[in-house]
């Protein structure tokens, strides 16, 4: 079987994030799978909310122009914010698969779960992913998105409370919101899935294992694109 080059990319610039990704990329690829997981050198080191989404857009498109040019045989692309940063505006302009971590998490939780819930970072986050959820067509499917009032950055500090947090708010999302899957809305808790998943009794996904399976579904199926991939919000 030919080999699969999913190439990975983290919009922001922490470097830790972006092994961890990598890693949960690597583990949920299969055997002829081949990983590249990159983040750019310039834009914020974390991405909560809006206006640091902007602010990563010129080092994500810089980057991604010169990584699919380099390399020619990169079967799918990820983007591993869980904000989707950019997505639709290189799903119009790259002539490759461009799967957005947020994208596939709330597909794949659609499947698991006739409803599911999103626990992400903050509060800054929550209507932006809300409005992901309506270009994905999947709002409807969605009970709640939930913020545990975690920052990004201490999710890469083993001594925050950062998965209690999360932990939290997936308790409560499993009393109140009717639900049978959640959604883990940031890359970040990419490495705590099977765990709390586990702990809970029902899927908790995460997006980047969520997008690379989904790569190599498209690539396996001979999947390719003939024209750009318009924004459905337009």
């Amino acid at each position: 079987m030919t080999e699969t080059h999913i190439l990975v990319i983290n919009p922001n610039t922490t470097a830790s994030m972006t092994e961890k990704i990598g890693a949960a990329a690597r583990a949920a690829a299969g055997p002829t799978s081949r990983i590249t997981a990159i983040n750019p050198q310039e834009g914020p080191a974390a991405i909560q909310g809006p206006a640091d989404g902007e602010a990563a857009l010129p080092g994500l498109f810089d980057l991604f122009a010169r990584a699919v040019n380099a390399n020619p045989g990169i079967s799918a692309v990820v983007i591993a914010c869980f904000d989707d940063t950019g997505l639709w505006e290189l799903k119009a302009q790259s002539h490759v698969p461009v799967i957005g971590i947020g994208e596939a998490a709330y597909h794949v939780a659609s499947v698991a779960a006739p409803k599911f819930s999103v626990v992400t970072t903050l509060p800054v986050s929550v209507p932006v992913l809300e409005d992901n959820l309506v270009r994905t067509g999947l709002a409807g499917r969605c009970a709640k998105v939930r913020a545990a009032r975690v920052p990004v950055l201490d999710l890469e500090d083993p001594t925050s409370d950062a998965r209690l947090r999360i932990e939290r708010e997936i308790e409560t999302a499993l009393k109140e919101d009717g639900i049978g899957a959640i959604a883990l809305g940031c890359a970040g808790m990419a490495d705590l899935a099977a765990d709390l998943t586990e702990r809970f009794g029902v899927p908790v996904i995460d997006g980047v294992t969520s997008a690379v399976r989904l790569s190599e579904t498209l690539a396996w199926s001979g999947f390719r694109l003939i024209a750009p991939v318009p924004d459905p919000a337009v």
